[in-house]
Formats: structure tokens, sequence, C-alpha cells
């Protein structure tokens, strides 16, 4: 059953893509934007976590479909109001209708669940996972173990990769989690070839444009 949808849900529209599960720094400033976050801040102190969506707003259009986020921590408050907040993405909604009225942009959204049961595509999901296991041994020489990787859907690896953010918003709009396992594996693998490129380009410069043998 689906949720009814939430109105007078806080947005922020900006140039960037979040993801489910990811932790993103926000350096807030305008006044507006400092009353939603306070706004929400008081709500998480009345026990209720209040969320706030994250929208893309590319040169062309504000995206329709967003992420919601809770903060997480505040990580510094300025002496003029401004703050330094850590906040993490929470889940996928589609933007109804803008609403106007409050002190801060806002709007009727509904959140997004995946179309319909599914059973994982292993073939999908071990790809998805082999490839993030070597990107992360290429880019940190940390060695994840295989009940840890099973852990992760689709998410939970994207969240931590810093793709662009056309690709982001492709994995965020995509309503099942096998489509975006194999999507995720085509992003990883590209990953992993411009970090390969990167290594050799730095070698090169090490090497003033000679190969050496040892």
């Amino acid at each position: 059953m689906s949720e009814a949808p939430s109105s007078d849900f806080p947005l922020f529209p900006l140039g960037i893509v979040a993801l489910p599960h990811e932790s993103i720094p926000l350096h807030i400033f305008e006044d507006r934007y400092r009353r939603m976050i306070e706004r929400c801040l008081a709500a998480e102190q009345g026990a209720l976590e209040q969320e706030f969506g994250i929208v893309w707003l590319s040169q062309e259009e504000l995206k329709p479909i967003g992420c919601a986020c809770t903060i997480e921590e505040v990580l510094e408050r300025l002496e003029d109001g401004r703050l330094n907040i850590l906040v993490r993405g929470t889940r996928p909604f589609r933007l109804l209708q803008r609403q106007d009225e409050l002190p801060f942009p806002a709007g009727v959204v509904e959140f997004l669940h995946d179309e319909r049961p599914e059973e994982l595509d292993r073939e999908a999901a071990g790809a998805a996972r082999e490839l993030y296991r070597e990107l992360v041994r290429e880019a940190t020489d940390r060695e994840l173990e295989a009940p840890e990787l099973e852990r992760l859907d689709s998410y939970s690896m994207a969240a931590t990769v810093e793709f662009a953010v056309e690709a982001k918003q492709e994995l965020l709009e995509l309503r099942s989690e096998n489509a975006r396992l194999r999507l995720l594996a085509e992003l990883l693998q590209s990953a992993l070839e411009r970090l390969d490129l990167v290594e050799r380009a730095q070698a090169r410069a090490l090497s003033n444009g000679k190969v050496r043998f040892g």
C-alpha cells in the first residue's frame, strides 16, 4: 500500500544529487534555508524525525525526483547564523506540486518504492559487488570481505562513489533494484577504467616520460 502524499515538505534545490545512505556536507547561508534547517532541527528535538528533500536543479529544470535527507550532525554554527551540517539521504520521492506559502521552498511529495517485488538478480548483484570490491581495493587498499559485500545494495555502494550528477539521478529514478545493479555495474566499470588512466598518467609524470623497468 502506497503512502499518502506529504504536503509542506521542505525542498532544497541544489546542483547536486543525493542518494539514499549517502552522507553530504552542506553549508547553509541563505535565510530561507536557515529557517528550513532550524525547523527540521526543532522537529527532531520534538522526537519527530523531520526530513527535507534535495532536488537537482540542473541547467534545464528542477528534476521531479529527489532524495529525502535527515540531519546527522550540526558541524558548526557561525556567529552570523550560517550553518555547516552533515546530512544523510534516506529515500527517493517525487515532487507533485510546488508550494509557495511557506518561508522556504516546499512542495507536495510522494515517497517512492520499487514498482513490484522481484527476485534479486544474483548475477547482476554479484557483478556489481565484485566491481565495487575492486574499486575500493584500488582506491583505498581496503579489502571488503564477502559477508560485508552481501549486505550492500545498489544505493549503499553508489553512495560512497563520486559519480556524475546525471548518473546519480538515473540511479535515483530507477524503480527496480535489479536495474540499479546493472547500471551501477556499468558505472563502476567506467570508474575503474578512469582510475587506471589516472594511475598511468601519474606514473608517466613521475618517470619524466621514460618507461621504467625496475
